[in-house]
């Protein structure tokens, strides 16, 4: 059985449609998405209905699902990206309360067979159980507390015996995947921005890339903007 690790797809259901077909993937095998599947892309709808449907795939928490959940319990105020995607629910009559609910059940990490599974980042000496929250999904806090606690980035002090697959951060700001030391993967390519989504095919560790039709982004705050004009009461 293979299984693919994707990188941050944020809504960007058909490039993620066509990375899947460029896998080659067989029935039995396995999608694993590493957080950050909505927001800031045309069709956050479309590729959580994936997930939730398809018993082949599955997603850890990212950053993105942890801010809808908390604001959908109104414990944080959403930010544009989250009012974004729920104005996207809207136009397209679909359950944003369902999808809040789908996102908090996610896990915060996978260990697999050949690599532990994680969306931002992981503390040396820890074991995964006794990780921080926020440094696994990546908050703004879990970013500070890694640089007040340590002197070097965390992947340069990874210490486990299997490599590790993340997401969260384009460490190259480029159309290509971060790899340190043939330990540390990590996989954000920033589709949404108009670059590419990348995957990692295990237990062969063989990369798989699609460019971006575009930058999503920018044209659907375009496409927000104009709608809220229009409709004031939108806001």
């Amino acid at each position: 059985m293979k299984q693919l690790v994707v990188g941050d797809i944020h809504g960007c259901y058909a490039e993620f449609q066509v990375l899947l077909d460029k896998a080659g993937l067989g029935d039995e095998d396995q999608i694993i998405a590493l957080g950050d599947i909505v927001d800031r892309g045309p069709d956050p709808v479309r590729v959580v209905e994936f997930f939730r449907t398809n018993p082949q795939a599955v997603t850890l928490a990212g950053n993105h699902e942890r801010k809808h959940v908390r604001s959908h319990q109104g414990t944080l105020r959403p930010a544009l990206s989250q009012i974004i995607t729920r104005w996207q629910y809207e136009q397209e009559g679909a359950d944003y309360d369902a999808a809040a609910n789908l996102m908090s059940t996610f896990p915060l990490y996978l260990e697999l067979p050949d690599a532990i599974l994680v969306h931002a980042y992981l503390e040396p000496g820890l074991p995964l159980e006794q990780q921080r929250t926020e440094v696994l999904v990546g908050h703004i806090s879990g970013d500070q507390y890694l640089q007040q606690t340590y002197e070097r980035p965390w992947y340069e002090l990874y210490d486990r015996d299997k490599p590790v697959i993340v997401g969260h951060r384009n460490y190259t700001n480029t159309l290509q995947p971060f790899v340190y030391e043939d330990r540390v993967f990590g996989l954000d390519t920033s589709v949404y921005q108009g670059l590419s989504l990348t995957g990692l095919i295990l237990p062969d560790f063989r990369f798989v890339t699609v460019r971006a039709s575009r930058n999503h982004w920018h044209f659907l705050r375009l496409a927000y903007e104009e709608a809220t004009k229009k409709t004031p009461d939108l806001e």
